[in-house]
């Protein structure tokens, strides 16, 4: 057995994820599709395979040059398209005398191909065409004894009585005889070709399938349609021994300022979280990169972190334990005993002090999507300058430019960095990305993580605008931590108390440019509603002898107050 991978096409349908990826090397469950379909051929017993390739060729061809196949593959560059039958011809130096199988390269299917060559082989007929009903794309017509009588365009099918219309998988058997049907050096559908051998007498057989796995990739939503019908499966049966293939619900949960999309997937009494990304749209690292990379690491130093099951960071998709749908933020609002409260938070602190040590260790900065640290230009940028023009210009409409503070600014990036207590730091530790369940702790959202000052996290946590704590507590808890550090950060108890103040301000600052537009650009009013209790904290951090540091930040803080 000799086969055909058809790779040749434009992309774009699949535009824009394809102008770096060409459609071939679209993964399910981390694997391209290409390459699932040629061990489904090596599978069925084939012997050599050949690819033709036009967009992108070039990563084609470097994919399978990287690969150990066990059996000889050649790629072949069309610089000008062929078409599906002028593809087959192209490569009519390939073919033995022996019928070959020519297969789509944007399909995903179960379709037993050694059996379907076994059938062809049985027959005496020059095609064999795989058929299923798949009503989306039904046009071929078929008669009761299993011949393929005629191909329609959709928009022209008629039904008639006497015969059934089925839909084509992309999988077929020829006999080189096919090829006196195609012309040479010409684009030429295969289609054209079938439809003159049977206007000439000839008969095409048709392998009708069922209770079968099918899906094509063509379009974005295909795409992510095959990769989650394929995947979610395999995620149960990680999740849970003796898992059965069964329905799969899935219901879309409620969001927060991310774009990802975030579902629970239940089925036999097992319950999942799929967090959805997105299709990756260029080869640089993902957030979804950043998101298993960082919690599987974080898994592995001990931290309580929802356990990943399966992904594909292409597809962008990620499989992971359920915790259910209380956050730290609902525990304490509905916590009217203080001590009760004060224990909770106590609770949190040591285990993001513990977090800030272990994960440190053999992290790896490659993971980071961001930035690899916390670093000053950070600071400046995606703090400093976000809450002036997302916070300032954008949802205030003040006229404050970023050079009117940019001094300030400056001291205050310097100041963090100075009396950072490094480790590793989650970057958006606030009750919302605390789940709990069954009295333990869970961080979530930390594909922001890096390297940088764990007083940052602290900060993150006890000016959180979501809970807004008392002041007296949350100087409380500060000193609770500062008490508790682990000796690993190798910093005073007073330049830890420092840094604590300098990270509250820039984490103050990235809240408020963070509600900004969340608020206007992305209309998600309802932040709206935490924005005064982020300004009254920036109030009281610069009421201090901080305000002395940071004059002008000072004096557009209390313009504000004045204005509302």
């Amino acid at each position: 057995m000799r086969a055909m991978i058809l790779a040749a096409g434009f992309g774009t349908r699949l535009l824009p994820y394809s102008n770096s990826t060409p459609k071939p090397l679209f993964t399910i469950g981390s694997r391209p599709v290409l390459d699932i379909i040629i061990r489904q051929l090596l599978d069925a017993g084939c012997r050599a395979i050949v690819i033709n390739t036009h967009h992108l060729h070039d990563k084609i061809a470097s994919f399978v040059a990287k690969q150990n196949y066990s059996i000889p593959i050649t790629v072949r560059h069309e610089p000008e398209i062929l078409g599906t039958g002028g593809g087959i011809k192209n490569v009519a130096d390939f073919w033995t005398r022996e019928p070959f199988v020519v297969i789509n390269s944007d399909i995903v299917t179960d379709v037993d191909l050694k059996q379907v060559y076994q059938f062809h082989l049985k027959h005496p007929h020059s095609v064999t065409l795989v058929l299923h009903d798949f009503p989306r794309y039904n046009n071929v017509t078929v008669t009761p004894d299993g011949f393929v009588n005629a191909f329609y365009n959709l928009s022209d099918l008629r039904k008639t009585t006497h015969e059934d219309v089925l839909a084509f998988t992309g999988i077929q058997i020829l006999d080189p005889v096919v090829l006196q049907y195609i012309p040479e050096n010409t684009f030429y559908s295969s289609i054209d070709a079938y439809r003159e051998m049977i206007a000439g007498g000839k008969k095409i057989k048709g392998f009708i399938v069922q209770d079968h796995c099918w899906q094509d990739i063509g379009t974005p939503e295909s795409y992510r349609k095959a990769a989650f019908e394929q995947m979610a499966p395999d995620a149960f049966r990680a999740a849970r021994t003796g898992y059965r293939d069964g329905k799969i619900d899935r219901t879309l949960l409620k969001g927060d300022g991310s774009d990802r999309k975030w579902y629970r997937l239940t089925a036999g009494g097992t319950s999942l979280i799929m967090a959805d990304h997105g299709i990756r749209q260029n080869k640089q690292l993902a957030e979804a990169d950043a998101f298993v990379a960082i919690g599987r690491h974080l898994e592995a130093a001990g931290v309580r972190v929802p356990k990943i099951y399966l992904y594909d960071t292409f597809a962008g998709m990620v499989f992971m334990q359920d915790l259910g749908d209380v956050n730290l933020q609902q525990v304490i609002l509905e916590t009217a005993d203080q001590r009760a409260v004060i224990t909770c938070y106590q609770t949190v602190i040591l285990q993001l002090l513990k977090m800030g040590v272990a994960a440190a260790n053999n992290f790896k900065p490659a993971w980071t999507w961001q930035s690899p640290n916390y670093s000053r230009e950070l600071i400046l940028e995606k703090e400093c300058r976000y809450f002036v023009e997302a916070f300032l210009q954008t949802y205030l409409g003040l006229k404050v430019e970023f050079s009117d503070l940019a001094h300030e600014f400056s001291l205050l990036a310097d100041r963090a960095l100075e009396y950072a207590a490094n480790g590793f730091m989650h970057r958006d530790m606030q009750s919302r990305n605390i789940m709990v369940k069954g009295g333990k702790y869970y961080f979530i959202d930390f594909q922001g993580g890096r390297m940088g000052p764990v007083q940052y996290d602290l900060a993150s946590l006890l000016i959180d605008p979501y809970v807004d704590l008392p002041d007296a507590l949350r100087l409380k808890l500060f000193d609770y931590a500062a008490h508790n550090l682990p000796p690993e950060l190798g910093i005073s108890l007073q330049q830890f108390r420092q840094g604590c103040v300098y990270c509250a301000l820039t984490r103050n600052l990235q809240i408020l440019g963070a509600f900004g537009h969340l608020s206007k650009n992305k209309g998600k009013t309802y932040f709206e509603n935490y924005i005064p209790a982020a300004l009254g904290t920036l109030e009281k951090t610069l009421s201090d002898e901080v305000g002395r540091e940071f004059p002008e930040l000072k004096k557009i803080v209390e313009k504000i107050f004045q204005t509302i």
